[in-house]
């Protein structure tokens, strides 16, 4: 399920977007300020983000530069003003498209599914890191010239990870994407499958390991 960050310093524009988005089947969360947004991306693992332009504090604009240095995520601005300059900072600081108040919830949908199939391109099937490169489509791992077997829970816990390398991701995240939400189970399924891909790796290559995050979860590390 994608998980969609909402900054929004108005609380009923930030319900509209919350409920609009949930109705639309995705997982959200919500902040009121660029700080407290900066730190949420931070606890959780978030696939997209809907960033308003005018927040005290941080900005709009400032806030997505900064989510666009450090998290390869899209980013969409909410803002009252439509006018080309203020289009342009917006383009400029690294958003992939803008939405203008007031909108229509279904406009937003359809704009956010736009952004969403953009990302979902070619490129994104194959994960190269040092000398380890995961194909999603064909469900292999390569490192140099020799191939690795791994099941399929451990095949796509190992490519979740290394799609946002150094990132954390938290426990409830990692096991809702690969076992499901209706997964019966308990994260002793979760540590067996780390420790497992952990073993595979460490037995053909240095060059990238898990690294546990007490408390949170987990993240994948470049090492060379």
């Amino acid at each position: 399920m994608i998980s969609i960050l909402i900054i929004d310093d108005d609380p009923h524009i930030l319900n509209l977007v919350e409920v609009t988005l949930r109705d639309a089947g995705f997982h959200t969360f919500t902040s009121r300020n660029g700080i407290e947004a900066l730190a949420r991306l931070e606890e959780v693992t978030i696939d997209f983000a809907i960033v308003d332009v005018m927040m005290p504090g941080l900005d709009g604009y400032t806030l997505t530069k900064k989510i666009r240095d450090t998290y390869d995520i899209p980013v969409i601005l909410l803002t009252a003003k439509g006018e080309l300059h203020d289009k342009e900072q917006g383009y400029t600081a690294g958003t992939d498209d803008y939405i203008v108040k007031p909108f229509e919830p279904k406009e937003l949908i359809f704009r956010v599914q736009a952004v969403l199939r953009r990302y979902d391109k070619p490129s994104q099937y194959t994960i190269q890191l040092a000398d380890v490169k995961i194909d999603k489509r064909n469900y292999e791992v390569q490192i140099g010239k020799q191939h690795l077997l791994m099941p399929l829970k451990e095949f796509e816990l190992l490519a979740l990870l290394a799609s946002r390398p150094n990132q954390v991701f938290n426990r409830d995240y990692l096991i809702e994407n690969i076992w499901g939400l209706d997964f019966e189970g308990d994260e002793r399924t979760l540590n067996v499958h780390i420790k497992r891909v952990r073993e595979r790796l460490g037995a053909v290559t240095s060059s990238i390991k898990i690294v546990t995050v007490r408390g949170i979860g987990y993240k994948l590390e470049v090492t060379s």
